[in-house]
């Protein structure tokens, strides 16, 4: 068994570890993962860093700086493949790997969809317009106009998000009943007034939130290959 020196030596040793900011940020997101973005504060950071929360300020220069930060580690995992033609496969694809990483990250969605509505797009962290650059590479080199592929990013992002809050929200009263209307909570509201609504829980009950993102995404795409089609002719006249 270790002695107390022996113990006090490894502890002393690790709290030398140098840090930097990949490794604030991982933790930060760990206490969001864990606990909601209003637990992460930079004491509550410090502790669990065994670190002076003023040594923190060199990494995030306040709270808000930090959301941003890990925000941004969260949307690295997103990219879009320059070298891949198929803009329609691309699009899909990042649609899912956005959702993986919601159902990842549950407590960081908000710090994705809403915090930076308070933000003017120019000041907002470079890591979270990096996917706004490269979805109006691709559509544009795609043949979309430009401003036509600002109109196809806003209708994307919409649905996207949108879908995202629908599925994280979903609420089961009790998951071991089988009966769906039970398991809905469905049941309380009044027959009259929410017909369909209650005629639907099989269906809501069994969501899958991945083939109906998938669905959502296939008329999205569909419209907009209409749409670029359309453009086509016309400048081929």
């Amino acid at each position: 068994m270790d002695s107390p020196d022996t113990r006090g030596a490894v502890v002393q040793a690790r709290r030398k570890i140098p840090l930097s900011r990949e490794s604030v940020l991982a933790k930060a997101l760990e206490l969001v993962d864990a606990d909601g973005v209003d637990a992460l504060t930079m004491r509550r950071l410090g502790q669990a860093l065994g670190r002076d929360p003023m040594s923190l300020y060199r990494y995030a220069e306040n709270r808000a700086a930090l959301l941003d930060g890990v925000a941004e580690l969260v949307l690295e995992d997103l990219s879009i493949k320059k070298d891949d033609p198929d803009w329609k496969a691309q699009l899909r694809q990042l649609a899912h790997d956005l959702r993986l990483l919601a159902i990842r990250h549950p407590n960081v969605v908000p710090l994705l969809v809403t915090r930076p509505l308070s933000t003017p797009l120019g000041m907002r962290p470079l890591g979270t317009l990096r996917p706004l650059e490269q979805i109006l590479s691709l559509l544009i080199e795609t043949g979309f106009e430009p401003k036509d592929a600002l109109h196809v990013y806003r209708a994307y992002y919409g649905f996207l998000y949108g879908h995202l809050l629908n599925e994280l929200q979903e609420y089961i009263v009790d998951p071991d009943e089988n009966e769906a209307l039970l398991r809905l909570g469905l049941h309380r509201l009044p027959p009259k007034e929410f017909p369909r609504l209650r005629a639907l829980a099989p269906e809501l009950a069994e969501y899958d939130g991945s083939e109906e993102l998938d669905q959502g995404i296939t008329i999205l795409l569909t419209g907009l290959e209409s749409q670029l089609s359309q453009q086509r002719l016309v400048q081929q006249r």
